[in-house]
């Protein structure tokens, strides 16, 4: 297991904070750079094993390229890797944590920010001056250095930039101010919090694992609300003016009215069995392919209970998101863009699944007393959401 430390280098030398202080101090703030953030950093895959993801159809890739100035940017999936050149190039292969058990153990140290928040694992693997020019994410990311050395310029958020598009799919921005300015190697750790222009060019053949968390925006969560309603077939309240008043020009729109029509909005926002069940429905929904292999011979039950009666572990499949809501009636558990709704009796099961990658049987035996959970942990298995060593 890493473990993460943050000994941040600022102007007067190294400091090492807490989670809380590393909080306060920088999280969504500013930019830091952390100096062996992962003491003797050994990379969990190799560049071979990032092509051979690459070349799966069901696996996000790219792979960008800068040969005098010209931008180029292709997407995976792979049949060869001519494109890889000896120099100025980098693949790009997201969401690896899906699909590589020791790789997503990275992401591990980072769920100090709830999960929910948690977005994906990408790796890129670059050659010497290999990346993908100036930038901006909206987005927080820590990027680590793996093997090799990458120089990074990275600024404040409190900057104008111009965008340019060297070339389709690719979005850069001009010059920018850089308050880290660094030469990273293996171990060391890059924070950037959203809108923080920043750039990094390989010194040397290098991998770089960026851990990305989710940002939604307003038009994103308004659309899926909205579609989440009509699946539902709810928010179906019309709107309705009995105290209707006259007025001089029938054309006139009352800002009563107006604000009665904002109000019969708020009121299906408003409505929190819908808002709750739409919530943890539509975060907890996976944004790449999961790595899934359902039971052929499915469990039940019983036979689930006799295998938590014995010395085993379960694990949770990489990239599955869960987690969970406890109201004053129930644990509404989302898993996979399902939310079940359990009774409260179940929460210290539903917070150890959530809480950890790996349970152990003992952590959960208790929980053969109640058939309510035991039925929908073993629909889980079944679905390959968690499974046994």
């Amino acid at each position: 297991m890493y473990q993460l430390s943050f000994n941040i280098k600022t102007p007067d030398g190294v400091k090492t904070l807490s989670q809380q202080e590393f909080i306060n101090e920088y999280w969504q703030k500013k930019p830091a750079l952390i100096k062996s953030g992962f003491a003797d950093f050994v990379d969990p895959i190799s560049p071979d094993e990032l092509a051979g993801l690459a070349m799966e159809e069901c696996i996000e890739s790219r792979l960008i390229s800068n040969h005098n100035n010209e931008w180029q940017a292709h997407h995976g999936p792979f049949e060869d890797f001519e494109l890889l050149t000896p120099k100025n190039s980098t693949l790009l292969v997201q969401a690896v944590d899906h699909w590589h058990p020791e790789a997503a153990e990275l992401i591990e140290p980072f769920r100090f920010i709830p999960n929910w928040r948690i977005d994906d694992l990408m790796i890129s693997f670059s050659t010497p001056d290999g990346g993908v020019g100036p930038h901006l994410d909206q987005y927080d990311v820590f990027i680590i250095q793996g093997q090799g050395k990458r120089h990074w310029r990275v600024g404040e958020s409190k900057q104008s930039f111009n965008e340019v598009i060297p070339c389709q799919d690719l979005l850069q921005i001009d010059g920018f101010d850089a308050c880290i300015d660094e030469v990273l190697e293996p171990g060391d750790i890059l924070y950037i919090p959203p809108g923080c222009p920043h750039e990094g060019y390989a010194v040397e053949n290098a991998m770089n694992y960026s851990v990305g968390f989710r940002a939604p925006n307003q038009r994103e969560l308004l659309s899926s609300f909205s579609d989440y309603l009509i699946d539902n077939d709810s928010g179906n309240t019309r709107y309705s003016d009995p105290a209707l008043q006259l007025r001089n020009n029938t054309g006139e729109f009352l800002a009563n009215e107006v604000a009665d029509v904002k109000q019969q909005m708020l009121d299906a926002l408003n409505n929190n069995q819908d808002f709750n069940l739409w919530l943890l429905q539509s975060l907890s929904e996976a944004k790449h392919d999961l790595d899934l292999a359902p039971l052929e011979d499915e469990y039940d039950p019983s036979y689930v209970l006799e295998l938590l009666n014995q010395d085993v572990e379960i694990h949770r499949l990489g990239g599955l998101r869960c987690f969970y809501l406890s109201t004053e009636s129930n644990v509404l558990f989302a898993v996979n863009g399902d939310v079940l709704t359990l009774p409260l009796s179940c929460l210290s099961w539903v917070e150890t699944l959530c809480q950890n990658v790996t349970v152990t049987s003992e952590q959960i035996k208790s929980s053969t007393t109640c058939s309510h959970f035991m039925q929908n942990f073993t629909n889980l298995l079944n679905e390959g959401y968690w499974y046994f060593d």
